[in-house]
């Protein structure tokens, strides 16, 4: 995942290069409904998604001697969307997880005698969107509400005896949202609510690790991520 520079309990972004932008999406004030209107030509795409249960992942298990690597990895989402064109797009994304659901994922793994790398990850989002377009003309609008009660992630891991590398990284995210393009014109409108209490918690322990050991741990409400590359 792209790194997080900024955290934010709530963010609206607001980025607008194009006189027209108005008319491409007239306005709003929640997901629920829209004005939007796709146009002609290109890629037209409007996704909504509702998540009101519960999505949770359990992974239980151990590895014992093994020649190459050893890996384990975790995770549970309520709504993902990742789109990519190469023409004119223009995106309208709704995200809702409801209040009565619960988001989670618990990896319990332990590891031992391993003559490669070991890693172990956990990874829990409540709604991911992710925009890469590549034309003259990119527009997004992008709404994402989290109000579950606790996107959870949840690692307990003992590695021992390792040759190589030893990584151990969880996270737990409200709502996220990136979007790279190289379009002259990239008119972003992007909002999102966090209402969810974000948990990742790391239990580990590493013995004898011939390379790198590396142990991490994130809640992170919401997060934008834009990227914009030049057009000269």
């Amino acid at each position: 995942m792209k790194s997080v520079k900024t955290l934010l309990t709530a963010s609206v972004l607001l980025l607008s290069s194009s006189a027209g932008f108005a008319q491409t999406y007239g306005s709003w004030n929640d997901g629920s409904s829209s004005s939007y209107s796709g146009g002609a030509g290109g890629s037209n795409i409007i996704n909504g998604q509702v998540n009101l249960q519960n999505n949770w992942s359990n992974l239980t298990g151990s590895i014992d001697t093994t020649g190459g690597d050893a890996v384990a990895v975790g995770a549970a989402a309520g709504n993902l969307i990742d789109i990519t064109t190469m023409n004119n797009t223009r995106v309208h994304n709704s995200q809702i997880v409801g209040p009565g659901a619960n988001i989670g994922s618990n990896v319990n793994v332990d590891m031992t005698n391993i003559w490669g790398n070991a890693s172990v990850g956990n990874q829990v989002v409540c709604n991911g969107a992710s925009v890469s377009t590549d034309p003259t003309f990119a527009s997004t609008h992008n709404y994402q509400e989290c109000n579950a009660g606790d996107p959870y992630s949840g690692i307990r891991t003992n590695i021992s005896n390792v040759a190589g590398n030893a990584v151990v990284q969880g996270s737990s995210l409200g709502n996220t949202f990136e979007a790279d393009s190289n379009a002259p014109n990239m008119p972003i409108l992007s909002k999102q609510i966090n209402n969810s209490a974000n948990v990742s918690n790391v239990n580990a322990n590493l013995y004898n690790v011939g390379g790198t050991a590396a142990l991490s741990s994130s809640a992170i409400g919401n997060t934008s991520q834009i990227i914009h590359y030049s057009t000269n």
